[in-house]
């Protein structure tokens, strides 16, 4: 009775929302308001970040007319650590006269599809990865919870038709985009603005720095583990699973005595990952910036993340662990290419004692000498129209009033 309730209340506050912005967007924009939103407004990051802090570089009084939407629970820490960014809560009467007039929206997620938009604002969505999984109306079998498989390719199609930009990171993904999301506006075909730091802090400098801030020293080696999270590994409708797929102790057995591992998880399981004994030499980093994080990893060790992208950037060596292979490719998601030792930019384990082999051939020769052709192969294929501008290049869309620039 009390969860019935509770849904009633949302469901009546949604239709004052509603009311409330289908009267604003009647209004004319507000020229230069830019209103800004990171994963549905759970943090400040990403692509959407980037390009908030080039708009600002690029023109200092911007900062005056830009807005980051954020979820009420996390108002608080955010408004603490970004002090100089006006936040707006997300849902919530007052956000609606800013998100009913902005002229811009710059967000690297979905929109709810009952949400509406004013005719004058320009909606920039930057997505938040290259593709690996299949995405969108590609996914054959949805299996998330509250959702059908039909109900989820509308949404994906409903939502991008509202888009009037589509930032893709590389050729292959903006034809995937333009296939999984049925797009048929217009592309920025200019790579990832959160990929710009890649290219102008790589220096040996601000690694020690990350490194002193992050771990109180200068750790000699960093390796970074950062899976993909399952979909269908819950317990409920909200609540996932995710258990380390190797024993701590005969991973620091196969690598370097002063290596320090970095676990990346998704948001949602970075609570019930156990380290208990290794709380010195390894760190759960769910919330800070991966790209500050890609910097000074040596060794990145992923599955079917998106992250492998990225990363390529930088041209480091890369471990692929994807232990449930054969189910996540051919039951849960499937791959938009073949997932193998020949496509992939390092090698792949299948197993523990495979895993720990190759571990153990990292740290006897500082790289993996046979997949170099690869690695460069994959960071042509995917890396090519990265080159630190992107956030630059979106910033001044926005400073000419969302026309491009031929």
């Amino acid at each position: 009775m009390k969860h019935q309730l509770i849904n009633f209340i949302k469901l009546i506050a949604r239709y004052i929302l509603i009311v409330m912005n289908d009267g604003f967007i009647c209004m004319r924009v507000k020229q230069g308001t830019v209103l800004f939103e990171s994963f549905n407004g759970k943090d400040v990051s990403d692509n959407p970040f980037a390009i908030y802090k080039q708009l600002v570089h690029d023109d200092p009084t911007a900062a005056k007319r830009c807005y980051f939407s954020v979820k009420p629970s996390e108002y608080a820490k955010l408004s603490a650590r970004y002090p100089n960014i006006q936040f707006v809560k997300r849902f919530t009467p007052g956000w609606v006269k800013y998100i009913a007039r902005a002229e811009f929206w710059v967000m690297n997620s979905r929109m709810p599809k009952w949400w509406r938009k004013n005719k004058g604002t320009t909606f920039i969505q930057t997505w938040h990865g290259t593709p690996l999984k299949k995405l969108g109306v590609d996914i054959a079998n949805v299996e998330i919870p509250g959702s059908t498989t039909a109900q989820y390719h509308q949404e994906f199609i409903d939502e991008a038709a509202r888009w009037d930009y589509l930032i893709a990171p590389n050729q292959y993904s903006h034809d995937i985009f333009k296939s999984a999301f049925r797009y048929h506006g217009r592309f920025l075909d200019i790579g990832y603005p959160r990929n710009d730091v890649l290219y102008e802090q790589n220096t040996p400098e601000t690694k020690a720095a990350i490194k002193k801030s992050l771990f109180g020293f200068v750790p000699n080696q960093v390796m970074m583990y950062a899976p993909t999270w399952r979909d269908d590994d819950f317990s409920e409708q909200g609540k996932y699973k995710f258990t380390l797929p190797f024993n701590l102790d005969d991973f620091f057995d196969s690598v370097d005595p002063q290596t320090i591992l970095i676990i990346r998880p998704h948001y949602l399981v970075k609570d019930s990952i156990d380290i208990t004994g290794f709380e010195d030499r390894v760190k759960i980093l769910a919330d800070e910036d991966i790209n500050q994080l890609y910097l000074i990893t040596d060794l990145l060790i992923t599955d079917y993340s998106s992250v492998m992208f990225d990363f390529a950037n930088l041209k480091r060596p890369m471990l692929f662990y994807p232990y449930d292979l054969k189910h996540y490719r051919d039951q849960l998601r499937g791959f938009y290419f073949q997932y193998d030792q020949q496509n992939l930019p390092g090698p792949m384990a299948l197993n523990q004692p495979d895993f720990y082999k190759l571990l153990s051939e990292y740290r006897e020769n500082g790289s993996f000498v046979s997949y170099k052709e690869n690695l460069d192969r994959f960071n042509q294929k995917f890396c090519a129209w990265e080159d630190g501008t992107a956030a630059e290049k979106v910033s001044q869309l926005i400073l000419r009033g969302g026309t491009i620039d031929e």
